[in-house]
């Protein structure tokens, strides 16, 4: 497919309503592999449901990683909140990513020896931006996401993560991502585990907590039919984004 987007400019105050802006990008994981990605230009406004798609191995997961300031690219600028993440170091992408970026993991990622609280709270101990941003305290905004992602058994919030089922576990991880209001949820593969009634359910919960909080979401699916659902689709096809 051909890419209408159209090629960066320098940055101007017209351009503030962008999330994340990506341009001229080229990335491999070893010098002597093909490129995962070679495209001109991707842009994604603020508060925007933002939705990739592709099938296994077009390199969804590694343009989620330029997304959230994991990955740099070999060549190209990748422009987040109106910040050049890709001239930061490491340890700056890390704190960058931890105040303005929830990241929903497709395994979840979830502490095992932590309790539901404490994993949904745990976005907290790593950025004062994030907690100063809580309606209450960070146990009280915990229970109140889970409580709206439809966990509200009693001692839920005081068992381990791995008594949880899947649908359970995806609720919590959700919830970890969306405490402390970041601007930027990223969200893999979130449903690949459930029927096609609790995607449906848990895509809207999503939506119904980022148009909160006006964040932005960007959310990876290899499953085409949730695109309808989304604002905007983009489809990776040969390290293209079309």
């Amino acid at each position: 497919m051909e890419n209408t987007i159209q090629k960066k400019k320098p940055a101007a105050k017209e351009d503030a309503h962008l999330a994340v802006r990506m341009t001229d990008i080229r990335f491999r994981w070893k010098e002597q592999l093909p490129m995962v990605l070679d495209f001109q230009s991707l842009e994604v406004k603020t508060g925007e449901h933002f939705f990739v798609g592709g099938p296994s191995g077009s390199g969804k997961t590694t343009l989620l990683g330029l997304f959230a300031g994991i990955l740099v690219p070999q060549a190209g600028e990748v422009e987040l909140l109106g910040h050049r993440v890709d001239l930061l170091n490491s340890a700056e992408r890390d704190g960058f990513r931890a105040n303005h970026i929830g990241y929903i993991h497709q395994m979840f990622n979830l502490i095992p020896y932590l309790s539901v609280i404490e994993n949904v709270t745990l976005p907290c101990r790593f950025s004062t931006l994030r907690k100063l941003r809580l309606k209450e305290s960070p146990t009280a905004d915990a229970q109140r996401l889970l409580n709206h992602l439809g966990l509200k058994e009693t001692g839920l919030l005081a068992r381990p993560v791995t008594e949880l089922s899947v649908g359970q576990q995806q609720r919590v991880a959700a919830a970890r991502a969306l405490l402390g209001a970041p601007e930027i949820i990223i969200a893999d593969e979130p449903t690949s585990a459930l029927d096609a009634a609790n995607r449906a359910s848990f895509i809207e919960l999503l939506f119904q907590e980022c148009a909160e909080t006006k964040a932005t979401l960007v959310f990876v699916s290899h499953d085409a039919s949730l695109g309808p659902m989304f604002d905007r689709t983009v489809q990776l096809e040969g390290g293209k984004a079309c």
